[in-house]
């Protein structure tokens, strides 16, 4: 009884060893953004694997959650929704967070959208949050100043 006891508390232990910092990390990769009056918690996008990866196998998105995709430098990029079931509306931004072009995509289509022109950011939201909060082309997204380095 005595040894299973001493197991069971070893399997506990390591079990939190594993699974707290695995909390911690995903808490620190959550950053806030402010868009006219409104503010997101978005995820960051900055390497090469998780700008390909983005939001797929999602089953939903919180309302006030977002992702925003980092480049190394402006460049004309596009997006389509390919395993991805979750509707979105995405933002092109400038460098300076100034908002280019706003495209709705449809869950699973493999058409792309692309911003047309050389964007810095891409922000991507649950589709309508834009027109929901009356964010518009033009308007400025104020970025987080302590983004992660950019691949």
């Amino acid at each position: 009884m005595l040894c299973s006891r001493n197991l069971a508390y070893g399997f506990l232990l390591l079990w939190a060893a594993l699974v707290f910092p695995a909390c911690t990390q995903a808490a620190e990769s959550t950053y806030q953004l402010e868009v006219g009056e409104q503010r997101l918690r978005i995820e960051i996008a900055a390497t090469p694997e998780t700008r390909s990866r983005g939001l797929m196998y999602r089953e939903s998105l919180a309302e006030d959650a977002g992702m925003l995709f980092v480049f190394p430098d402006d460049r004309e990029v596009s997006f389509w929704m390919k395993d991805t079931s979750v509707p979105l509306s995405i933002a092109y931004l400038r460098h300076d967070g100034t908002i280019l072009e706003i495209h709705d995509m449809q869950p699973f289509s493999l058409d792309p959208v692309p911003s047309g022109r050389p964007v810095r950011y891409a922000l991507e939201v649950n589709q309508g949050w834009f027109e929901r909060n009356n964010v518009q082309v033009g308007m400025r997204v104020h970025l987080p100043q302590n983004l992660p380095p950019v691949r």
